[in-house]
């Protein structure tokens, strides 16, 4: 007998095959594909034990789960997800950090008529929800037991706003499958971990591949615990698909651009005698046309949101050289950072070129090029800071780049591999500050002014920030939320979108603020 572990993770809300850049662009992924190439494998091999994870981060991330969101007082949208897993039939749901972006009360309204169980065995949730069904679950298929072990990064509380999980707990997941796998191993004929985190190490070497934050501990999942005969990960968008000893692993990508699929083969003594890990790229696969009536309306009214033109910007503000605009700042990343300091009256704000599909914005700006600029749902944080700590961000940010051997600019690996990171550096307005990467790294702050005076190191200063870099994400431990002066409560993109409103007729010019020597 043949089992068999599917999963999704990491899909963001990308039911279509689009990433919303342009309406009618065609993009090779999307949940309507990966669900109906589960459906494929599942009619292909019906003596099979087939287990579908949908592992985490579902919820959050494009235009549509946005404006399902946003319209939940309007629109019954939301309340759509259980009738679309009813459909495809996840047998269990996982867990990811962004599920909590919303808050947990609408995470309990999204899952209330939910059928598919949600595990977390590490985490105990907050008085005030109910959301999680379990550790873990048995599934049983002639005569042939598989246990299922439901886990989620405990790094949650380092991103997510305090009042979204207050009273929510967050143990490490390693400790807690050393703890459980030996009680439920004897109870199964196969045990899989089903967890929303990655790698912190080379899988061939063991090498650490960032920081031993606890994150990511897919790793010790894999090398240090016995007993286990299968691992889904996800979180960090990469494609694994891999046999380590006696344990197959696999991690999907995003956006459901795969499937990825563990084959277990058992004997006559339900012992585990092959393994296999495999990826399915979507790309050739139909839409699953069992979800279009649940939504093909939805999809229309968010075309038509994101249509509405908002502004005009006198020669617009795309974003030609991504490089070039972290280098030297640009006329987007103004307009964001004087939108944050303008909503909660900072002296300096910082903000993000999040990822190379960042296209900036038209002369005719719409909400879609809003929306696919800040991608985000972030809400932003006033803190003050001193000036040492002020040129300790920007340090942390000038270490995003290295010296090629051909003396160009290049990206460190360290934002690249094994995830890219390009959200972790930072380009700032209100100070004017100097970047030399042929100094030291630490020590490529060679000039750091404000309002044209040098900045000394037990100056203070008001800066505004996103929540996620506020409480020290991306290695910015500088910032936190015990120096916060104000929280802001609307997302970022609401209010460049309110800002462009305001200011219909709108010119931006370069900055000249920062000074890039390579």
């Amino acid at each position: 007998m043949k089992v068999r572990i599917l999963s999704t993770s990491d899909v963001h809300g990308f039911m279509y095959p689009t990433n919303y850049a342009q309406k009618d662009d065609y993009q090779p992924f999307g949940y309507l594909k990966a669900s109906q190439l589960i459906r494929q494998i599942r009619q292909a091999n019906p003596d099979d034990l087939i287990l579908y994870v949908e592992n985490g981060d579902f919820l959050e991330g494009s235009p549509f789960t946005d404006y399902a969101y946003q319209m939940r007082k309007q629109k019954d949208y939301y309340q759509r997800f259980s009738k679309i897993f009813h459909v495809v039939k996840p047998d269990v749901h996982i867990l990811g950090n962004h599920e909590f972006n919303y808050s947990p009360k609408y995470l309990e309204a999204v899952y209330q008529h939910n059928e598919a169980l949600i595990l977390a065995a590490n985490i105990e949730e907050g008085p005030n929800t109910k959301i999680i069904d379990g550790p873990y679950k048995i599934f049983e298929q002639n005569g042939v037991k598989v246990g299922v072990i439901g886990l989620t990064t405990q790094y949650i509380p380092h991103w997510e706003k305090p009042e979204h999980i207050e009273g929510w707990k967050f143990e490490s997941v390693y400790q807690t499958a050393k703890k459980l796998v030996p009680q439920l191993r004897p109870l199964v004929d196969v045990l899989v971990l089903a967890y929303h985190g990655g790698f912190e190490r080379n899988l061939q070497t063991g090498e650490p591949t960032e920081k031993l934050t606890g994150e990511n501990e897919g790793y010790q999942l894999l090398t240090q615990i016995e007993g286990v005969d299968a691992l889904v990960t996800g979180h960090q968008h990469r494609e694994i698909a891999e046999v380590i000893g006696n344990v197959a692993t696999t991690q999907p990508g995003y956006r459901g651009a795969n499937v990825a699929e563990i084959t277990l083969e058992l004997d006559d003594k339900k012992q585990v005698v092959s393994r296999k890990a495999e990826l399915h790229s979507t790309e050739d696969t139909a839409i699953n046309q069992f979800l279009l009536p649940l939504v093909n309306d939805w999809q229309e009214d968010v075309q038509k949101w994101l249509d509405q033109t908002i502004a005009h910007i006198d020669g617009g503000m795309l974003i030609e050289d991504h490089m070039q605009a972290r280098t030297h700042g640009h006329a987007y990343l103004e307009l964001v950072n004087r939108v944050q300091m303008e909503a909660l009256g900072a002296d300096v704000a910082g903000t993000a070129l999040f990822n190379d599909e960042v296209r900036g914005l038209d002369e005719e700006v719409t909400i879609r090029n809003v929306m696919n600029s800040y991608v985000y749902p972030n809400t932003l944080m006033l803190e003050e800071i001193s000036g040492a700590d002020m040129k300790s961000a920007l340090e942390r940010s000038a270490s995003f780049f290295v010296k090629e051997a051909d003396g160009s600019v290049g990206i460190n690996p360290t934002f690249a591999d094994p995830k890219p990171e390009f959200y972790n550096y930072d380009y700032y307005s209100g100070i004017d500050y100097t970047i030399d990467i042929n100094q030291p790294f630490g020590q490529r702050i060679t000039s750091l002014k404000y309002h044209g005076k040098d900045l000394k190191a037990d100056d203070k200063l008001k800066v505004v920030i996103n929540q996620y870099r506020g409480i020290g994400g991306g290695d910015y431990p500088m910032f936190s939320a015990d120096k916060a002066l104000e929280l802001g409560e609307t997302e970022v993109s609401r209010l460049i979108i309110a800002y462009l409103k305001a200011h219909p007729e709108l010119k931006i010019k370069q900055p000249t603020n920062l000074t890039f020597v390579d």
